[in-house]
């Protein structure tokens, strides 16, 4: 590991200029390449305190030796510049695009005397004309099949042609007419390249043209009473509208636009594109790439610029590339495509209308792609074994955690603190398993003290139906699925997990103890979760903590993060796992305050919890019709008393509340006649500050 002090350029040495540097490691070779408004200012931030830098640009600059730099004119050239480098040098530390798949493309081989339509893929060859990608090889054949009646563009190979011209005799499309049969000096080599050209101005979206001409002609060979003539014609315009059909008019007929979206995390991004031509999808293609720097997304839609204009002609740049958010700055990224294309080109983010739609299309195409390649991986076997082992070596546990769980708190400025509980076993979700928590032992933003709270909680419950069971039970390989008859699901652990079972023979709900405690933050709540386990006299559980800003793993009493390579399986497991908290605990909290704003003037009301408010909000529909309602209809609500309902309707009527009746010779209030037996009354588990007792499923 080189020290950054070793190799840092001078004072003054470095200009006050737009240009590109490049850093080198010990053997010469270029790890990372980059450009500058002014090369000082952002070389100079790289040469700070390691603790101030980012994980990833730390890691870039300690494995550097050295560092180099080239002065340009102006940005676009510094543009243009790095786009080289990155190619001729693919550095390590760059962002890297690689292809989701191989998409096929629809080529016309103009740079040949008679010019072939093929389907190619790879590597952009100089003179050809491309259209696409297509997601499907035979999407392209089915659309290639239509336009060949008529545009006949010879579409053999060149083995096949030669035969053709030496014997004297055209293959099976020459003798149907979907081919005009250079091969046999049926038509010219000329007028071969002018068909093959309008073919390509037909596919560029230029179809009003051609198919207003062939309609003249039909209307013009009727009149002349050249009936077969006619038909024919008419069967060549039902073919290019059945071509046109097979892509859906999305824009106006006139837009020309490449749809840029990207979908990322910490880790990786997802990039789709969507290339819209005479106001039709022509072609779909997407990137996944590992941020292997640290990145805005203004900076990975220039990367997917570079990496989409970069080598292709002029003509493949659209008038109009719409994204998700602009490169900073933007000026030389525009100037760029317009010189790639010779004219202006608009670089702008949707705002509204069919271009917005559109693009939140193109967003969620990147979605699922990012998703789809986490799933990939999570359902590999062998990547999920590898994951958990090098978290057992990362954390120095004695076996692989095959049962992780992971807390998370999620509150609005202090109202509304919930908590979640995550499980995943061998490296997938259990979601049967997953719990929720309310916290209501204090108010306000103390994640520390909610943690405390949350992680006693749960492991009391685990020693209390462990005290109460009093013995371990091991479960036979493959008994513990959950799936046969009399079970409760959710319940069961895998094979080979001990459990404990009640009198019936089903476990407990908290009986299973996991290897590995994960809690979304950094050092101060992992001290919270570890204070809680020492409490409870817990000493065989691994507690950890994932730093969301960073990606660090912290463990208790330790000083220094555990910092796992960014391509490590291990680290890409305790992210799934803390995002999946995070995602669970928020849902929670947005679902409680969502109810809290819906019972409104209710909770005004004194001594009315949730569970009554809902009741009364479910039984009349709506506060505006419980205003309307009688003390006795207000009886009829399950749990609701006569006092409770003088009380409510008082309070929305905006008189005083009767005052509740008072012990004289303990001060306690004493409570309605009819007592409250619904979920969420004083003394239920919930509301008692115990964790809710059903699984955890979405709302």
């Amino acid at each position: 590991m080189a020290d950054p002090s070793s190799y840092r350029p001078k004072p003054g040495q470095i200009p006050d200029s737009p240009g590109v540097y490049r850093f080198r490691d010990e053997h010469r070779r270029v790890i990372y390449v980059g450009k500058a408004k002014s090369l000082r200012q952002r070389l100079a931030s790289y040469f700070q305190d390691l603790a101030g830098l980012h994980p990833r640009t730390r890691t870039m600059v300690t494995t550097a030796a050295s560092v180099e730099w080239t002065v340009v004119s102006t940005e676009v050239e510094a543009l243009q510049l790095e786009y080289s480098w990155i190619k001729e040098y693919d550095p390590r530390f760059n962002v890297k695009y690689r292809d989701d798949k191989s998409y096929p493309y629809l080529a016309v081989t103009m740079n040949e005397r008679f010019p072939r339509v093929q389907v190619m893929r790879g590597q952009k060859k100089k003179g050809v004309r491309y259209f696409g990608p297509y997601a499907h090889a035979w999407a392209i054949r089915d659309t290639v099949d239509l336009l060949l009646r008529v545009f006949p563009v010879r579409t053999c190979s060149a083995g096949v042609f030669k035969n053709a011209t030496r014997t004297g005799r055209p293959c099976l499309l020459g003798y149907i007419g979907k081919c005009s049969a250079p091969c046999v000096d049926r038509i010219s080599a000329d007028d071969h390249w002018e068909l093959a050209d309008e073919f390509c101005d037909f596919m560029t979206g230029r179809t009003g043209t051609y198919l207003r001409r062939l309609e003249k002609q039909m209307t013009e060979a009727a009149d002349e009473m050249e009936y077969e003539r006619a038909a024919r014609l008419r069967d060549d315009i039902e073919a290019l509208k059945k071509a046109m059909e097979k892509n859906a008019v999305v824009l106006a007929d006139a837009t020309d636009a490449d749809l840029i979206a990207v979908a990322e995390d910490e880790l990786e991004a997802a990039v789709q594109i969507f290339h819209v031509r005479g106001g039709r999808v022509r072609g779909q293609r997407g990137w996944v790439t590992d941020k292997v720097e640290d990145v805005t997304t203004g900076a990975l839609v220039e990367h997917a610029l570079q990496q989409l204009y970069g080598e292709e002609r002029g003509d493949s740049v659209p008038k109009e590339v719409l994204v998700p958010a602009l490169p900073d700055p933007v000026e030389p990224v525009q100037e760029w495509l317009t010189v790639r294309r010779g004219s202006n080109v608009s670089l702008r983010i949707p705002q509204r209308g069919d271009k917005k739609a559109l693009m939140e299309t193109v967003e969620r195409n990147a979605q699922q792609a990012l998703v789809l390649h986490k799933t990939k991986r999570a359902s590999d076997l062998t990547t999920r074994s590898r994951a958990l082992e090098e978290i057992a070596e990362a954390l120095d546990l004695d076996s692989a955690p095959l049962r992780i769980e992971c807390y998370d708190i999620s509150h609005l400025q202090g109202d509304d603190v919930v908590a979640s509980m995550v499980v995943f076993e061998d490296g997938l979700q259990r979601k049967s398993e997953y719990r929720r928590f309310q916290i209501k032992s204090f108010e306000g933003q103390d994640d520390v003290r909610s943690m405390h709270e949350v992680i006693t909680r749960r492991f009391r419950r685990y020693l209390a139906d462990k005290e109460r069971t009093g013995e371990w039970v091991d479960e036979e390989p493959g008994a513990g699925s959950g799936d046969g008859p009399g079970q409760d699901p959710g319940d069961l652990g895998q094979g080979g997990v001990p459990g404990l079972k009640d009198d019936e023979g089903r476990p407990k709900r908290f009986a299973y103890p996991p290897q590995l405690v994960v809690v979304d933050g950094g050092q101060p709540q992992v001290a919270a979760a570890r204070r809680a386990l020492d409490e409870l006299g817990i000493d065989d559980i691994a507690v950890c903590g994932l730093a969301k800003r960073l990606e660090e793993v912290w463990l208790p009493h330790d000083d220094d993060p555990v910092v796992l390579p960014r391509s490590s399986e291990g680290l890409y497991l305790l992210q799934r796992v803390r995002d999946e908290a995070h995602r669970f605990a928020i849902t929670y909290q947005r679902t409680k305050r969502a109810k809290r704003l819906r019972a409104g003037p209710l909770d005004e009301v004194p001594g009315l919890g949730e569970t009554r408010k809902q009741a009364l909000i479910k039984y009349f529909g709506s506060v505006k019709k419980l205003r309307t309602a009688t003390i006795d209809q207000i009886c009829e609500v399950p749990g609701i008393g006569r006092k409770t309902a003088e009380t409510i309707a008082a309070a929305l009527a905006g008189a005083a509340p009767p005052a509740p009746a008072v012990n004289t010779a303990t001060g306690e209030i004493i409570e309605d006649e009819e007592p409250d037996t619904t979920a969420g009354s004083p003394g239920d588990p919930v509301t008692a500050g115990a964790p809710e007792e059903r699984p955890g499923q979405e709302t």
